[in-house]
This record gives structure tokens, sequence and C-alpha cells, in this order.
């Protein structure tokens, strides 16, 4: 089991981590998830020794490792380079740690082409990194990380530089590997699909902190924050207003509000409601009209524009969803809580408006 306590992380007056807790359960995946400079690659090389906290301390099964060197801690490393050595044929560049370990050759080649059945390349254990595409070189990065049976397996944005297809199906291959293996693995990215489709709980990160940290789903269904609602998946900001109850009044409707603290009865706010939560019913009289309509093969997401130039995104079934341009619909809210935050506020934690 891992342990971050209270690690902090400054260069000069600029805080990396702000006290950020964690535990990552043995045999688990977490995903830390979160905007340039949130800190998620911070505490990746803390937690692999290539950094120090500038407080705070780190533990392996309650053992304090905060002073260990990088090489004593028992760890497995995939960066986002795949950094073969260009010398040396695909059995070799895995079998490099056990030599650097002083294993026999004949030993560790044997487990070197054990990782290699493991992850589908037995039939280019002789070639070289210029020989091999992409994934297949990732592949060979994550055999030679493995090839070592670390404790823990630290894994830094190793998909980015693939296309979309090989990244998919990557992602879903390191899925079951490290389910197969039980290898706790702690998983640095900016994707929320490859964050959501692959981690056993999601850390989405800001500023240094830990906004919110669940299963995938209670992330995206049930942000704790604001920011962590419109950093994970399309969202609508809709404006609305603070009940006397503490409910929002929105689009003509009541909901419960997730996060209340800071907004008082009367006060202007956004809702933030994603597309999937809101419906649209084909009526003459509607306040709004299709503008724009997307297939998406199982889904069809329409933008409607509302009388008063509000634009709301809607996504649906594509069997569900007949209306088409011009249509004109009232729209309906299937949420029974939501989200709130400050109409003053960013639409976007990286500036890009929500509704894109």
């Amino acid at each position: 089991m891992i342990r971050f306590e209270a690690v902090q992380r400054y260069y000069g007056s600029l805080a990396a981590l702000a006290g950020l807790d964690l535990e990552i359960a043995d045999g688990e995946l977490v995903a830390l998830l979160g905007p340039s400079g949130c800190g998620k690659t911070t505490a990746l090389r803390i937690l692999g020794g290539f950094d120090q906290p500038t407080s705070g301390r780190i533990l392996i099964d309650g053992r304090d490792i905060t002073g260990v060197p990088a090489n004593k801690r028992d760890m497995g490393m995939v960066f986002q380079a795949y950094s073969l050595f260009p010398n040396m044929d695909v059995r070799n560049n895995v079998a490099f740690g056990l030599r650097m370990r002083g294993q026999d050759k004949p030993t560790r080649l044997r487990r070197a082409d054990e990782l290699l059945e493991l992850v589908g390349l037995t039939e280019v254990a002789e070639r070289y990194a210029h020989q091999l595409s992409g994934g297949q070189q990732q592949r060979v990065a994550i055999a030679r990380a493995l090839a070592i049976e670390p404790k823990v397996l630290l894994l830094d944005e190793p998909l980015s530089a693939l296309d979309a297809r090989v990244r998919a199906q990557l992602r879903m291959e390191i899925r079951s590997l490290q389910q197969r293996l039980g290898i706790t693995t702690l998983f640095v990215t900016h994707d929320q699909s490859e964050a959501l489709s692959m981690a056993d709980r999601v850390g989405v990160m800001q500023a240094g902190r830990l906004e919110q940290l669940d299963t995938p789903e209670n992330v995206y269904r049930h942000p704790a924050t604001a920011f962590a609602a419109e950093f994970v998946g399309a969202m609508n900001r809709i404006p609305g207003r603070i009940g006397e109850g503490g409910e929002v009044q929105v689009l003509g409707q009541r909901l419960q509000v997730i996060n209340p603290d800071g907004f008082r009865a009367g006060s202007a706010c956004e809702a933030l409601l994603r597309p999937e939560a809101v419906a649209v019913v084909a009526d003459s009289a509607g306040a709004g009209e299709v503008t724009r309509r997307t297939f998406l093969g199982s889904a069809v997401r329409l933008e409607v524009t509302m009388d008063g130039g509000q634009k709301v995104l809607v996504e649906a079934s594509s069997h569900d969803v007949a209306a088409t341009i011009g249509t004109r619909v009232g729209i309906r809210i299937l949420a029974e809580s939501v989200a709130v935050a400050d109409p003053r506020t960013s639409a976007d934690p990286e500036g890009v408006p929500a509704v894109a």
C-alpha cells in the first residue's frame, strides 16, 4: 500500500504540491488527472524517488521511503518517451534491469522471454527499436519495467505519443496486464478517457491539491467540486439562481445543489449539467431551437439555442432523438442534483469554453 502524508513540494514560492494526502491500496490502479501544472507528475516523481518533497512523507506498506534513493525503491517506470536502448535488441532491452541487478544471462533472458510472451511480442525479440512501431516500442518499455518484478508500477503519460487507435488498444492491454499481475500502479495522464477507462479510482488535481478521489463513475456522475465537474467530460453552464432552501432554479426546474457552500439565497450561479442529463421534447412553442446536430454513432449530440441566446448541449441515443436542425424544442433536465459555479469564473479549467 502506498501513502502520501501531507506531501508538499515548493519550487521557490510556487507550490507544485500543497499538502497531498493519498492512499493507493495493494493491487489498485489510481490515475491522477488534471491540467498541466496541477502537480500530478510531481507526485509521481516524488513517489519514484526522482524528486524530494519539501515536507511530508511517502510510505510503502507502512515503511517510510521518503529519503530512499530511486534505485532502491523497487519500482518500475514507463515514460511517455519509450527510451529503449538503440544498440540492444528487444530481448536485451527487457533484460537490462535484471542485468543491472546481477542476474546471470540465462536467467535474465528466460525472464525477458516470459515478459515478451506476456505482452505479445515474442516474434520481435531479436529486432531493434527502429524496427518497431510506436505501440510495439511501448510494449517493450512496459515489459522492461515489469521484468524486475517491482512492487509498484509508475506510468507517466505512456500513451500520449501514440495514435488514437493504438492508444485505445494499448490502454486495454495495460489494464488487463495490471489486473492479472495485481501490481499497485500510479498512472498520470491528462486524457480523461484513459483515466476513466483504466483506473480503479481517479484523482482530479488542481493547483497541487486533490479536488476529488473516487471511482471513475462517481467522478463523472457525482463531481465533488465545480472544477472536477468541468474538467471531466463535456459540460453545460446554464444560468440559475439559488433559492431560499439552498436549491437552484434553472430552466424552470428546481434541483438540489451538490456544493452549496459559498452560495447565498438569491445569488446568481451557473448550473453544471452533462449533455446526457438534459433532454429535448419537440414543441412548436418551446423556448429553444436545434441549431446543430452531430451524429456520433450510438449517440446524437444537439446544440440547442435558447430564445435568450444561451446554448445548451444535449446528448442522447441516436435511436431516441429525431430532432433536426430548425426544430423548436422544450428542455427538460433529467438530473435531480447539480454542481454550481460562480458565473465570474472561467468556463473551463484550461480556458476552453465548456460548450464546444
